[in-house]
């Protein structure tokens, strides 16, 4: 087969229609649940999973949780809103700052920033990024962390691996406390957890491993970021939302999905990855896309890198497997 972007165009009704049987056998399936429960983040990928929980299992048995902190952009619990009133769903608004506080994470996190800036306080705004030029230079994905004093002045600096790990442990912190609130909520109302991770976050690793993660079921894990938007479309998703960066949302400093991450526009990257993936010919994608051949080898070098390098989050924790019915005194 020919390699082309149109191969990543989707029927959405169909799509919609697949998801949505599945989601609904999912809370009929044992244990029994109730219904869905959705973390709602302003963003393209939770509005269509909710989108996609009430035509499962009707919007009285669908709840939504906002979940922000001190750091989130507001703009998040805004357009989540929007996007509830739309649906019409129950919901619950669960600020998180005092749990992430409560493990010192925002502490540990802004005394390893003033290590490397002396004047960072807490009037400051941060956030970390990989280079951009991933199209045209061989290069190792080393981070850096950029901050803002608030007066159009801005600092920025690479860090070392002991650095970059203590800032993101404070991220990842976040992003589990969301997923602590999921399930408490999920349990009192006997449902299940919805996940909202795409395939091109789920190929590459861009999730949290018990955090965004730490799902029942993951009903959009097998279609790419692009395809997310033909959902989005299809179901008249808010301009805003279409329309929105997405972002991680979990700097004080706002930091897009492509600078924190993929270092790619999504509507280069998901073809690549298709292409990658599927193993498509390179003479074929270099035409389509408007690559040299050069190009596409070096972003199929990043995407195997952090394929491999992200593969245990994709997987249950390693145990150790013994047949007893051989065991021998």
């Amino acid at each position: 087969m020919k390699f082309s972007k149109a191969l990543l165009k989707i029927d959405p009704a169909y799509e919609a229609k697949l998801v949505t049987d599945f989601m609904s056998a999912c809370t009929k399936a044992v244990p029994k649940r109730d219904g869905i429960i959705v973390g709602i983040s302003g963003g393209i990928d939770s509005a269509v999973v909710a989108e996609l929980a009430v035509e499962a299992v009707g919007k009285e048995n669908v709840l939504a949780l906002i979940l922000p902190e001190k750091e989130s952009n507001p703009i998040s619990a805004q357009y989540a809103k929007k996007m509830i009133d739309k649906l019409g769903i129950e919901y619950r608004t669960v600020e998180l700052t005092s749990v992430v506080a409560n493990y010192d994470a925002y502490r540990n996190r802004d005394n390893v920033i003033k290590s490397i800036f002396s004047e960072y306080n807490e009037s400051y705004k941060f956030n970390i990024h990989l280079p951009q030029n991933i199209l045209d230079v061989d290069r190792f994905n080393f981070y850096t962390l950029r901050i803002d004093d608030g007066k159009g002045n801005q600092k920025e600096k690479r860090l070392t691996k002991e650095q970059f790990l203590a800032i993101t442990a404070t991220a990842n912190v976040k992003i589990r406390a969301r997923m602590i609130a999921l399930y408490y909520w999920a349990e009192q109302y006997n449902y299940l957890v919805a996940g909202t991770t795409n395939k091109t976050e789920f190929i590459l690793g861009d999730f949290c491993k018990y955090g965004d993660g730490g799902t029942d079921i993951e009903g959009i894990a097998y279609l790419y970021k692009l395809q997310i938007y033909q959902l989005g479309e299809y179901f008249k998703v808010p301009k805003e939302i279409m329309e929105r960066t997405p972002s991680p949302d979990t700097f004080s400093l706002p930091v897009s999905d492509k600078d924190f991450y993929f270092c790619l526009p999504f509507d280069l990257l998901d073809p690549l990855l298709y292409a990658w993936e599927y193993k498509a010919d390179i003479t074929d994608v270099s035409k389509e896309l408007n690559l040299s051949d050069e190009q596409i080898r070096r972003v199929y070098k990043d995407f195997s890198s952090k394929h491999a390098s992200t593969e245990h989050i994709r997987q249950m924790a390693k145990s150790i497997e013994r047949d007893w019915s051989k065991f021998k005194k």
